[in-house]
């Protein structure tokens, strides 16, 4: 999606988001990558395009192959390759942020991610609060109990703040530390003794600001992973009671923004009804400046196209379905 950041209702999903899809993997940079790479577009119907995407990206861009983000191998690519992928990157949205289109909205969803990311984004959050932007339920801080790696606890403790243990733990201290709040007002959860199955809820009250709920939620399939994006979505939208109409801002960082916004589409505006806009983190911002900011390679936007392809096919699928 070239506009990955607009909001798209229900209605709007259903009957815009397969063109808005095309128009992304059909878009002249994404063709100029794949040809880069020695790939003949395929034909067939958008559901045969994103599965021959899927595969193609697999074979040629799948760094990760099944690790966290920060276990992936780190290709080494010409300078040409290089180019070539970082202007593709840019025209699809993954490279610059945008504002937020609204004023108001209903709720403001912080999505976890890296230690580093964690804290920029709830930084990101207050920063948009404290300039004007109204929430008229609550801030949900979504995260998870993935263990941090080494490198993200050198990473906080370079920026002098608190090296903790799993990234909701994180994405909590930061909460504390940028609203200005001690202890929560409510807070519930089970602790399963695995943490795939356990789930918490803590729920701060700052003073002048909507209510913020920090949130780390079960794996639906907590025999074979931890709990993703995705279940930490539907988790929070089950508990906050998502209505048809609410309007939805996601806080991720750009690389992520085409994802990311494509899984929440799947995930909250198809079975909710709710509208979803998705912005990335301006990292020129003064009050984001403590940590330094992360140099992203080809190899890292490459990875991120495959995971915006492989979520816009789920999402496609899910619409099929209806």
């Amino acid at each position: 999606m070239q506009r990955a950041d607009a909001a798209l209702s229900t209605g709007v999903v259903a009957g815009q988001v397969p063109a808005e899809i095309w128009a992304w993997v059909g878009s002249a940079p994404l063709r100029g990558l794949i040809r880069h790479f020695d790939g003949d577009w395929p034909a067939g119907d958008l559901a045969a395009v994103l599965a021959w995407l899927d595969d193609f990206s697999a074979r040629h861009w799948d760094f990760r192959q099944g690790r966290e983000r920060p276990e992936a191998r780190e290709p080494a690519f010409d300078a040409r390759t290089a180019e070539v992928v970082l202007d593709a990157a840019a025209a699809l949205g993954m490279v610059r942020p945008v504002p937020p289109s609204r004023p108001a909205y209903a709720h403001l969803v912080v999505l976890g991610g890296l230690a580093h990311a964690c804290v920029r984004r709830v930084a990101h959050a207050a920063h948009l609060l404290r300039t004007g932007l109204r929430v008229s339920g609550e801030v949900a801080v979504l995260g998870s109990f993935r263990p941090l790696s080494d490198w993200e606890r050198r990473t906080l403790a370079h920026a002098g703040l608190p090296a903790e243990d799993t990234e909701v733990d994180v994405l909590d201290s930061a909460v504390r530390q940028v609203f200005g709040v001690t202890a929560p007002a409510e807070q519930d959860g089970v602790d399963a003794g695995h943490p795939h199955h356990s789930w918490s809820s803590r729920t701060y009250r700052p003073a002048g600001l909507p209510a913020v709920r920090v949130l780390a939620a079960p794996s639906s399939e907590p025999h074979r992973r931890r709990a993703h994006t995705a279940d930490t979505q539907r988790f929070w939208a089950g508990h906050v009671q998502l209505a048809p109409g609410d309007a939805v801002l996601l806080v991720t960082a750009p690389i992520y923004v085409p994802f990311q916004h494509c899984d929440a589409l799947r995930t909250l505006a198809v079975p909710y009804g709710c509208e979803i806009e998705t912005v990335g983190v301006d990292p020129t911002l003064a009050d984001l400046a403590r940590l330094p900011e992360q140099t992203l390679s080809p190899g890292r936007y490459l990875q991120e196209i495959r995971s915006a392809v492989r979520s816009m096919r789920a999402l496609h699928a899910a619409l099929v379905a209806g």
